[in-house]
């Protein structure tokens, strides 16, 4: 090591920027609370403390005395080489401490110790979440649950989808995507205020959902709609979700919250042609998808499906962690990256250049390829981005059809 282990620096967020206030002045209070601010700030803090114990359990400090990018060194230590991804944001996440440096040859990036990372200190970190808010223990748990089988995973002894999505990790997903779990319901809630705001005018609403998992974006969407006095312009709501277990959980919950709707239910692989699942073309006034269509294998495929369904004038809305930069490591990535179905997909230079979230800018693009109209993103992402850089949440909305041209 380039230097002795240093003490690990207290958290403490910057003060929050007031011009936020104003960026969000249209959403419900819990969409950007101090609460949230705070939380937000801990978990990316959490997550650079996780990343240096990873980088020690992994024993690739001491492989940083030279210049080597996450392809050598996946090399150097025999890890499968798809462990690269991961590997690459571990170190891009020391970059922003200084301990690491990083340079670019070509397309390919290289990282040098600078000096050796502080001790983490992950239980204080933790103990200071829950005091921000108890319902940060969700995300803190999933946290620690994906990085306790990176080793496993880079090393291919255990597969991330078998083990962060089997048995073992349901109940933390569960509690992850839970609208008391403040740091995953901001997707929710801003996601059905840009979908009640484009259906107000209809009288009569046909809602089709795509990846609806637990329910909790379902249930934001329902009770931002009762506020405004939509519900009774339901016509039908079909919420669909491929895992069963899911899937039954969430029906059992909003068909006891919303009896005299009239909700429907079934699986829909986002993948497949959605004609061939009982998805007639023109039939929907919203396609609905809150943190879905990123997992989507050819992500033009599952956008052309949504507009197929989709009447000559409705809405897709989509809600999705957005990255506010290109190449931006972002704290939710580490749940998600060791996962096949998160990292398996198609890439386009274009609108896709990488796995997992992407900009809002790469949504416009790929919106605009599949050809909807009129796209939009909110809330102001573009301006929220250069004043407060963790702000992760957007959502993407475009019709078939303008036809207010």
């Amino acid at each position: 090591m380039n230097a002795a282990t240093s003490d690990a620096p207290a958290f403490k967020a910057p003060p929050r920027d007031p011009r936020l206030t104003y960026l969000l002045k249209d959403y419900p209070a819990p969409v950007f609370s101090e609460q949230l601010y705070q939380s937000i700030e801990l978990m990316e803090r959490y997550s650079i403390d996780l990343a240096i114990d990873l980088l020690r359990r992994l024993d690739v400090i001491d492989q940083l005395d030279e210049w080597r990018s996450a392809d050598e060194l996946c090399h150097a230590l025999s890890f499968q080489p798809r462990f690269s991804f991961a590997l690459s944001w571990i170190l891009e996440r020391l970059v922003e401490t200084g301990c690491i440096e990083m340079r670019l040859d070509g397309n390919t990036r290289s990282y040098h110790l600078r000096r050796a990372p502080w001790e983490p200190d992950l239980a204080q970190l933790r103990a200071v979440g829950l005091n921000i808010d108890r319902g940060n223990a969700a995300t803190l748990d999933l946290l620690d649950h994906a990085a306790s089988l990176y080793p496993a995973v880079a090393h291919g002894e255990q597969s991330g989808d078998h083990n962060l999505i089997g048995p073992q990790g349901i109940g933390l997903w569960l509690n992850y995507f839970d609208n008391g779990n403040l740091t995953y319901a901001v997707n929710n809630w801003i996601s059905a205020v840009l979908a009640a705001d484009r259906l107000s005018t209809l009288s009569r609403l046909r809602i089709l959902e795509v990846g609806a998992g637990s329910g909790s974006a379902s249930e934001a969407l329902l009770r931002c709609f009762g506020e405004r006095g939509l519900l009774p312009h339901i016509e039908r709501y079909l919420i669909t979700e491929p895992n069963a277990f899911f899937r039954r959980r969430a029906q059992r919950e909003l068909a006891k919250q919303y009896p005299d709707l009239a909700l429907e239910w079934d699986a829909l692989d986002i993948n497949s042609p959605w004609d061939t699942q009982g998805i007639a073309s023109g039939e929907f006034d919203l396609v609905y998808a809150v943190n879905v269509l990123h997992i989507s294998k050819d992500l033009l495929f599952a956008l052309n499906q949504a507009r197929s369904a989709l009447k000559g004038d409705g809405w897709l809305v989509i809600g999705e962690c957005l990255r506010p930069h290109d190449n931006q490591p972002i704290y939710p990535e580490l749940m998600f990256q060791i996962l096949e179905s998160f990292t398996e997909v198609q890439i386009d230079p274009e609108f896709r250049p990488n796995p997992g979230f992407l900009t809002a800018n790469h949504w416009r693009r790929a919106f605009t390829r599949a050809g909807f109209e009129g796209v939009g993103v909110a809330p102001d992402i573009d301006g929220i981005r250069e004043i407060y850089p963790h702000f992760f949440t957007g959502a993407i909305c475009a019709q078939k059809h303008c036809h207010h041209k």
